[in-house]
């Protein structure tokens, strides 16, 4: 059966904004999952749920698109020439001048190609789908709108839906939105113009779940998913450079400048009564001689020597036509974790309940961390790393581990000097605050009013603002031979403070963007990160940090007024995949040249889209092969050299073109003078 127009372009069209029985109904989906007859009509009627480029170009295409140059047909018409009055030596050194040329390209081409093969190859698996009422497992292939899917912790998510039902149910979507920590999910409409990140309704294919489970109906597949743009945007040719614009120029005005010259010369000699066939050979031996032949060599050889220079400086070359757009470029828009921060999460201070520093809040949490049998991660490591407290005498007695509703996790330790047991929990700071009913103020024990509850909040609002990750610890005293397993034992507890964290901007960010600012690139900061965090650290860098535009205020402005807002922002927060390229496309419809650094799926279509993509080493493999350069290392200033280095090719390659083709244009009106005044024909 097929879903009619209206239906499906209901179901297509901001399908997150509707409610579950009405996506249900738009999408033609059944509680108890389509039936096998309906499933098998749909994957006839849409294909398989499999990313795939919509126009596939085998290595034969892409080797004979290296042809269309003119200047590249200009020199085989100058081969062919030369084999018919039998100069077979010019024909072989033209003919493998051209084929050297079209094979450098082609090999940068199909290079580039294999990022959307590397993206096809995250997304092979098989899923739980309910057929016919029943669950069964099925390659993820064959999943069609309407399909419901179960969802469990360690899934990778096949296709892009919408949450039915849930419970604790969080993904890690870094791939798409760059979040560093998991996502809950949960049922409901959201707006229709909220961004990727604030969809919370909505799991995106090629994401995985961290916890809980779901229930998923499944609503766009294969290259209709975001994940399938993202693919669809690799497979197309990149933008030529304005380097290669330039060349294509020139060899229409020689093309032009031929065609004039062979008909000019052979009215001419005709008019003097020269042998017709003389005269057509001697007029395209003339215009043929015009063509600088080794040009396309002298390009090559001068890109590959700027390419070899800048590999010294770190940066390895993967598109040689790029170079001139790198010493052209004015706007440099880069993520911000690992680019401009040091990309690792450190301790910066664990302080009290009234924002001063408490050597016994850093302690606790340090045993917290230490103690805990949960899942490693990044904050704990920086617990540790902050604070080696000694721990001997200190004994675990008991756990109750995180989980993504609580959002806190508790352990209880027993020391002999203190002859106690105490219950030590941190997580999220309004979590933390919900299992408390006091407040350690010193020596003191206070009771948790407004007026104290408020004062708390204040401190987070302010901490907050400054970019800080701000987790909150509290602390009780419990009888130490009970058992303390259930989440109904963490409560009374008495608030003892709060620790920060924060990603610090590496060393030297600040002196390389003005060193950039100096030789005319402006650095603009595109993350999907907290807009308070991209403000704080674009402060500590010199950036305009009131200059912030976030995802929602980018959804809801015109192209073109777009285009002229982001000229003058610095930063660019909580922004999707699809918005990142929507930044870069908008700077370049301004007339800038634009760079974009980057080193995750989320940046390959922004990388595609750049004048000069630029990743790193250690970036996914989707990234490094839409990238034109990749840095050895993950640093602004290796740039640096690079763009001075592009401005050695540039001078070389145009002093090739002007004196090659003056000499050969200045020899080839001598000769075609000539007839006018000798009864023979030169050549």
């Amino acid at each position: 059966m097929k879903v009619s127009g209206q239906q499906e372009n209901k179901a297509r069209t901001a399908y997150w904004s509707l409610e579950g029985a009405e996506l249900l109904l738009a999408a033609r989906g059944m509680e108890g999952g389509l039936s096998a007859e309906e499933a098998s009509g749909r994957l006839l009627e849409l294909g398989p749920n499999a990313i795939s480029p919509r126009k596939h170009r085998t290595a034969l295409h892409m080797l004979l698109g290296q042809f269309k140059n003119p200047l590249v047909l200009i020199l085989i018409f100058a081969a062919v020439v030369s084999a018919a009055v039998s100069e077979w030596v010019d024909t072989f050194i033209v003919l493998a001048i051209v084929l050297a040329s079209a094979l450098l390209s082609f090999t940068q081409e199909y290079m580039a190609s294999r990022a959307v093969a590397r993206l096809r190859d995250q997304v092979r698996l098989t899923c739980t789908a309910l057929r016919d009422g029943h669950q069964i497992s099925l390659p993820a292939e064959e999943l069609v709108p309407g399909d419901i899917v179960l969802l469990s912790a360690g899934s990778l998510v096949p296709a892009d839906g919408i949450v039915l039902e849930c419970k604790d149910f969080f993904v890690s979507q870094a791939v798409m939105t760059g979040e560093t920590f998991p996502v809950e999910k949960t049922p409901g409409a959201v707006a229709a113009t909220a961004g990727l990140a604030e969809r919370h309704n909505m799991v995106f294919m090629g994401t995985s779940v961290r916890s809980g489970s779901a229930k998923v109906l499944v609503v766009t597949t294969g290259a209709r998913t975001e994940f399938g743009q993202i693919a669809d945007k690799l497979s197309r040719a990149p933008e030529m450079t304005e380097f290669e614009r330039g060349t294509r120029k020139f060899g229409y005005l020689l093309s032009q400048v031929m065609l004039a010259l062979v008909a000019a010369i052979f009215v001419v000699n005709t008019l003097l009564h020269k042998p017709v066939i003389d005269s057509l050979l001697f007029a395209i031996a003339l215009a043929v001689g015009l063509t600088p032949e080794l040009l396309p060599a002298i390009i090559s050889i001068s890109l590959s020597r700027g390419a070899r220079d800048m590999a010294r400086s770190g940066v390895i070359v993967r598109r040689l036509n790029a170079i001139e757009n790198l010493g052209s470029m004015d706007l440099l828009c880069t993520d911000k974790t690992g680019t401009i921060t040091r990309g690792v999460v450190q301790l910066d201070s664990a302080l009290d309940a009234q924002g001063q520093p408490a050597r016994a809040v850093s302690r606790w949490a340090a045993l917290n961390a230490r103690l805990q049998t949960g899942i490693v991660n990044a904050l704990d490591e920086a617990i540790l790393a902050a604070d080696r407290s000694d721990t001997a005498g200190v004994s675990k007695l008991d756990e109750i581990p995180y989980d993504f509703f609580r959002k806190r996790l508790s352990v209880v330790v027993e020391e002999r000097q203190a002859g106690g047991a105490l219950m030590i929990t941190k997580g999220a700071l309004d979590k933390v605050l919900e299992v408390c009913v006091s407040v350690r103020q010193g020596a003191d024990i206070l009771p948790l009013d407004e007026a104290r509850r408020a004062a708390i909040q204040a401190l987070f609002s302010g901490w907050s603002a400054k970019g800080f990750r701000v987790l909150g610890l509290a602390v009780k005293e419990v009888p130490g031979k009970a058992v303390y397993t259930a989440k109904e034992d963490e409560a009374g507890l008495h608030f003892a403070g709060f620790l920060l964290f924060f990603d610090p901007p590496k060393e030297d960010a600040g002196p390389t963007i003005r060193r950039l600012a100096d030789l005319g690139v402006q650095v603009k900061i595109i993350t999907g990160d907290n807009r308070l965090v991209a403000r704080h650290v674009a402060g500590t860098l010199g950036l305009d940090e009131a200059s912030v535009l976030p995802a929602e205020e980018i959804a809801r402005l015109s192209s073109d007024a777009f285009a002229q807002v982001a000229e003058r922002t610095s930063i660019f927060a909580e922004v999707d995949p699809n918005q990142k390229e929507q930044i870069i496309l908008a700077l370049k419809k301004r007339g800038h040249v634009v760079g974009y650094m980057g080193d995750g799926i989320n940046d390959a279509p922004a990388l595609h889209a750049a004048d000069i993509g630029v990743s790193v080493d250690s970036a996914v493999d989707v990234a490094k092969e839409a990238a034109d350069f990749v840095l050895l290392r993950q640093d602004l200033s290796v740039l640096l050299p690079g763009i001075r280095e592009r401005r050695r090719p540039f001078p070389n390659t145009l002093y090739s073109i002007y004196t090659t083709t003056s000499a050969n244009f200045r020899n080839m009106i001598s000769m075609a003078g000539a007839p006018l005044f000798l009864p023979f024909l030169r050549l």
